[in-house]
């Protein structure tokens, strides 16, 4: 799990030092390389399996569109105008907000205490988006990078509820293969209108071309055969507790490489919102707490 955790600190860290790239080229070109490597190994399961993948294809689709195409994109997107710290710790809210649509949606029961860590980590989320000066709102100069990232936490959250929902109908590495083919058809046209307003980015520069690579390989496939292997071994609860240090390495390799500056607020708020996240995620609800 902490390879895991590593390769998604590395997706943060890689997304912003390849930002000369615009964010749906990334995303674009991250998915064309996860699916060519895909490709081999999972184009038998994913054929045997075709009329189910057609049969389901409504709640596929807004999977595939929820955590495949726009997720990532988003991402990328933030990191145009933020910090990779503030993403990675704004990512953190994501198991958060998927209990709280849950709760709403799903109807599933949360304990009081539970409550108190949302409240918690929706605090510290804030506390780094205006960077400590919580009573002094007025003359923050806002970061649309930080507004950004409100999207890649609501696909994700969405995209949670319908793994729980669907994604057991599924052959799991054909499901990703297919996401992956599904999700590059959809970006193509924004790639071309990117192109089209922005003009040529530079793809062939070695930073672009190894950024990719790393991204199209780690993150997109070796991390989830991790992920999914731990989960096998560990349980779901114990897994997501790593994923809880996704801000601590993130914020690490922000400073070695990228040479971003750490603040105390956004120190604090990371240990507000991990805090906050752990209780609401390992504390389970009595049968009588809504």
């Amino acid at each position: 799990m902490l390879l895991v955790v590593m390769f998604y600190a590395g997706n943060i860290l890689t997304g912003k030092a390849i930002n000369d790239l615009p964010p749906f080229t990334i995303a674009f070109f991250r998915l064309l390389l996860a699916f060519l490597i895909l490709l081999p190994l999972a184009w038998g399961s994913f054929w045997k399996a075709r009329t189910l993948f057609w049969e389901w294809r409504r709640p596929f689709f807004w999977m595939t569109l929820s955590g495949v195409t726009f997720f990532n994109t988003f991402i990328y997107g933030s990191l145009q105008f933020t910090s990779a710290s503030n993403v990675a710790i704004l990512e953190t809210l994501i198991p958060v907000v998927t209990i709280i649509l849950a709760a709403s949606i799903l109807k599933e029961k949360l304990s009081k205490i539970q409550w108190g860590g949302v409240v918690l980590s929706f605090l510290g989320a804030v506390w780094v988006v205006v960077d400590g000066r919580i009573l002094d709102l007025g003359s923050i100069d806002w970061n649309p990078g930080d507004a950004i990232m409100i999207g890649a936490i609501a696909c994700w959250s969405v995209y949670s509820l319908l793994v729980k929902s669907y994604m057991h109908l599924f052959p799991p590495l054909a499901a990703i293969f297919v996401m992956n083919a599904v999700s590059i058809i959809i970006l193509l046209p924004f790639v071309a209108g990117e192109w089209f307003l922005l003009g040529m980015p530079p793809l062939l520069t070695e930073e672009a071309v190894t950024g990719i690579i790393y991204l199209g390989i780690f993150p997109s496939v070796v991390a989830l055969l991790l992920f999914n292997r731990a989960v096998h071994l560990l349980g779901a609860s114990m897994s997501s507790i790593f994923l809880n240090l996704l801000p601590v390495f993130t914020m690490a390799g922000a400073a070695l490489w990228l040479g971003e500056a750490i603040t105390i607020h956004q120190v604090t708020g990371a240990l507000l919102v991990m805090a906050g996240v752990w209780i609401t995620t390992q504390l389970r609800p009595s049968s009588k707490e809504i």
